[in-house]
C-alpha cells in the first residue's frame, strides 16, 4: 500500500488533530458536508472572502447524521416518496431548507434539486481528506467536480470507483487510495469525526476564527469582521451581494 500523501502542516494531523484550531498557516477552519445544501451554497463565497483577504481557509468534512433529527425519505425514479420515516414537521423543515437553499444556488448559476435518498458521505469525505493533504488547488479542483454534480443529481457518491475517478481528474496521484479508503481512511475519518461533535461542532457550514465558532453562512460578515482584527463595530447578519465568483 502507497504511503497516505501529505504535505507539512496539510490535513488533518493524526496526534495532535485538535478540532476547533486551525492547521499550523491556516488563519480559519470551514466545515463542510457535500450532503448538505447549505454547505454547498455557502462554499463560494467563503472562497471570495478568502482570496479579498489573502487568507488561509483550512477546509474539513463534518459527515452530519441527517436522519438522527430530520428523519429520512428515499425517492422512485418517478421523484416520487418511495419511503419516508419524516414526522410531517419534519417534511415542513425539509422542503423549506431546499427551497431557501435553491433560492442562493441560483444567484451562483448553480442547479439544486431535492436528493433521493440521504446519502451516506464517507467516502466522498474520505476523498476529501486524501485531496486536501495533496495541497489546496488538489482539495478545491476534487470539490469543483462532486458539489455541482452531487446536486444536480448525477453523482453516486457512495462508489469508490467515481470517487477515485474525480480525485484523479482533480489532479490527485490515486496511488494506494482503495487500500486506504478501507482501512486508515475509514478509521482515522470515524475517529476525528467523534472528536468534532465531542468539541461541539454540530452543523455546516462551520466557521472557527479566533476561536469562536460561528455555524452558517450568514455569519460571514463577522467572520470578515474577525479575520480584519475587529476594526471598527462588530457587523449584523447581513450578506453583500456577491463581489466576484470564486472560480473566475
Amino acid at each position: 500500500m502507497a504511503p497516505f500523501p501529505a504535505e507539512p502542516g496539510a490535513g488533518l494531523s493524526e496526534a495532535g488533530f485538535d478540532p476547533r484550531a486551525p492547521a499550523p498557516g491556516a488563519d480559519l477552519v470551514v466545515y463542510l458536508d457535500i450532503k448538505s445544501p447549505y454547505a454547498f451554497i455557502a462554499r463560494e463565497p467563503t472562497l471570495v472572502l478568502a482570496r479579498e483577504l489573502g487568507v488561509t481557509v483550512d477546509w474539513r468534512p463534518l459527515t452530519l447524521d441527517i436522519p438522527s433529527y430530520l428523519g429520512s425519505a428515499k425517492l422512485d425514479d418517478r421523484g416520487k416518496v418511495e419511503k419516508s420515516e419524516r414526522t410531517p414537521e419534519q417534511w415542513t423543515a425539509v422542503k423549506y431548507a431546499y427551497r431557501d437553499a435553491r433560492r442562493y444556488a441560483a444567484l451562483l448559476g448553480h442547479t439544486l434539486r431535492g436528493t433521493v435518498k440521504i446519502w451516506d458521505t464517507t467516502l466522498a469525505h474520505i476523498g476529501f481528506a486524501w485531496a486536501k493533504a495533496q495541497g489546496d488547488a488538489v482539495l478545491q479542483a476534487y470539490l469543483d467536480r462532486v458539489y455541482p454534480p452531487f446536486w444536480r443529481r448525477e453523482l453516486d457518491v457512495e462508489d469508490p470507483a467515481v470517487i477515485a475517478g474525480l480525485l484523479a481528474d482533480a489532479g490527485a496521484d490515486v496511488s494506494g487510495f482503495d487500500d486506504y479508503r478501507l482501512g486508515e481512511g475509514r478509521e482515522r475519518h470515524d475517529r476525528e469525526q467523534a472528536a468534532v461533535f465531542e468539541a461541539g461542532i454540530f452543523g455546516v457550514p462551520s466557521y472557527l476564527v479566533d476561536g469562536e465558532l460561528l455555524f452558517g453562512r450568514e455569519h460571514l460578515p463577522r467572520v470578515r469582521w474577525l479575520l480584519e482584527g475587529r476594526r471598527g463595530p462588530a457587523p449584523d447578519v447581513a450578506y453583500l451581494p456577491l463581489a466576484g465568483r470564486a472560480h473566475d
